[in-house]
């Protein structure tokens, strides 16, 4: 069983990556994007206070994030592996990942990190407030506080995989069959 970290700041196209590894090698895709909508959409008490720091542009604290990360994750015992898309985002929920995936007599197999410039997250990031309705990528304020707190507080995360040999850095630049056929080779190359 292989399992992915996809990694990258707002707007590097982990989403749409992850959907098209997912259809290539019949992966579970986690993201905390969608279970954080999932759980704010269902007005859980994770996802009213989840809300709460998103509306903020701030990252949700690692307790309430792993909380619906493990609840998810449990809910497909049977999975092929699983492309885990905005998380961890610390190095505390990065060890408590691994903690997780020990449990159940799994790890990481890698980190796949989308690399793409600031300027380009930007332009992605309006053009998806655009056509998905997604409020937290219309402010521009609110788009450069994600890619800062990224910057500060997300991006030291790779650390924690390079100190264990999984990091990856892939350019994230290009066509979207480009950067897929990109992220596909690097797992195939986990094997």
């Amino acid at each position: 069983m292989r399992n992915i970290v996809l990694f990258g700041p707002p707007g590097a196209g982990k989403g749409t990556q992850s959907a098209l590894l997912v259809d290539h090698f019949g992966f579970v895709h986690l993201s905390t994007g969608d279970i954080f909508r999932a759980n704010i959409k269902g007005q859980t008490e994770l996802g009213t206070l989840a809300k709460s720091y998103m509306d903020q542009g701030q990252l949700v604290p690692d307790d309430v994030t792993i909380r619906m990360l493990e609840d998810s994750a449990n809910g497909h015992p049977d999975a092929n592996g699983f492309i885990f898309d905005g998380f961890p985002r610390t190095t505390a929920q990065a060890e408590a990942l691994d903690r997780f995936l020990e449990g159940k007599g799994q790890s990481i197999s890698g980190m796949l990190a989308l690399e793409v410039e600031e300027d380009e997250l930007r332009d992605r990031l309006a053009k998806r407030a655009e056509t998905s309705g997604r409020a937290d990528d219309a402010d521009p304020a609110v788009i450069q506080k994600r890619i800062d707190v990224y910057n500060a507080e997300t991006a030291p995360v790779a650390e924690h995989y390079q100190g264990q040999g999984k990091y990856h850095g892939i350019a994230g630049m290009g066509s979207i069959e480009d950067i897929f056929a990109r992220l596909r080779d690097a797992i195939d190359g986990l094997a």
